[in-house]
């Protein structure tokens, strides 16, 4: 798995495709051992493992994003209400833990460790503000976004103004390579958005394209993140490597699961509306494993499902092909290789909570 993750750009598309079909029709044991490998170990649920490393987690955020300006701080405190699951922080704290435990046995997280979560959270939410601005989005964790609220320009300077607050913050650390590890997450960003912003004639190259969106608007900041903290725990850049493998294929798996939810979710579920993919013109994981089935979606794609009806003939050719499980699949492998990545450490309550999220990954229906 770990070489499908590395040369996965490399597969052309219908290559991939026959990859993925001899993964489905392989027994189902196959299939779940995603499932049976955490059921054999002893449950470590990673919530309640990192809810005391990420206590008062949003009060130190807000601390962040002191301000004078009421409107301003307003906004900036809008996401951070203390309502979200905080999944990537709880992510690098675990890692954090997880790696000080195979260096030194050490079970407390470093102040600088806890930092790179903040950092982490503040990145993500930022990238968030900014993405809705790019996408018009009404709605975004169950209720109206900033700039449906603030309007599009100040909901840029919100946006803005978190990604600064979060750069103070890691300057803060004193580590340039730390700096330098975080700062390479809102490079992806923006490469990743401008990816997103453009699509490929040629269906081979359209696959790889999407993985690439994929790890750099998602993945990167997971994978990134846990880097820094395994820096900063460990001076053995094999655990670095570990920590960043974990992270790039946790990362790309969520946003696989996160596509095929686009059309198996309920709206008011979600949290945001479904086919919103579709509707922005993005050709996701499930719409290119069904043009497979349905060659005349291609044309669609490259018009980004700006005719009258592409949206509802799309959604009605994902749903009556395979594209939907064939996601789930691929999502599966990705886990898969991050269990085997962080299988290498020590073993630990929080590596065995790091195995079993691969699971909750998979599972989640929001």
């Amino acid at each position: 798995m770990y070489h499908f993750t590395q040369r996965s750009s490399a597969l052309s598309f219908p290559k991939m495709c026959s990859v993925l079909w001899r993964f489905h029709h392989t027994s189902t044991s196959h299939l779940c051992s995603c499932s049976k490998t955490v059921s054999d170990e002893k449950y470590q649920d990673p919530f309640q493992l990192g809810r005391k490393d990420l206590k008062n987690l949003y009060e130190d955020i807000k601390k962040e994003l002191l301000v004078s300006a009421a409107e301003l701080k307003e906004m900036c405190d809008y996401y951070f209400d203390g309502k979200g699951k905080a999944f990537r922080p709880m992510i690098v704290v675990l890692m954090a833990r997880a790696c000080n435990i195979h260096h030194n046995n050490s079970k407390e997280v470093q102040a600088s460790q806890r930092s790179v979560a903040v950092i982490a959270e503040m990145i993500h939410t930022a990238s968030l503000v900014h993405d809705d601005v790019i996408d018009d989005a009404n709605s975004r964790r169950g209720k109206r976004t900033l700039n449906q609220i603030w309007g599009e320009r100040k909901a840029v300077l919100a946006g803005d103004f978190i990604l600064s607050a979060a750069s103070v913050a890691l300057a803060r650390i004193g580590n340039t390579t730390i700096i330098s590890v975080l700062t390479q997450v809102i490079e992806d960003l923006v490469r990743g958005e401008f990816l997103q912003l453009g699509s490929k004639e040629n269906e081979n190259e359209r696959f790889a394209h999407y993985l690439e969106k994929t790890f750099k608007k998602t993945a990167s900041l997971i994978a990134n993140s846990c880097k820094a903290v395994s820096i900063l725990g460990c001076p053995d850049p094999k655990v670095h490597e570990i920590a960043y493998q974990y992270g790039k294929n946790v990362g790309i798996a969520f946003q696989l699961i996160d596509d095929v939810l686009d059309f198996t979710s309920c709206a008011n579920h979600l949290g945001k509306p479904t086919a919103a993919d579709l509707k922005l013109g993005l050709a996701t994981g499930p719409v290119l494993f069904a043009c497979q089935q349905f060659p005349e979606m291609n044309a669609m794609i490259m018009r980004r499902f700006s005719k009258p009806g592409d949206v509802e003939r799309a959604w009605k050719y994902v749903l009556q092909s395979d594209g939907v499980q064939q996601t789930t699949y691929l999502a599966q492998r990705y886990c898969h290789a991050a269990t085997r990545e962080i299988r290498k450490l020590r073993p630990s309550p929080e590596r065995e909570a790091l195995i079993h999220l691969t699971e909750m990954v998979l599972m989640r229906d929001k």
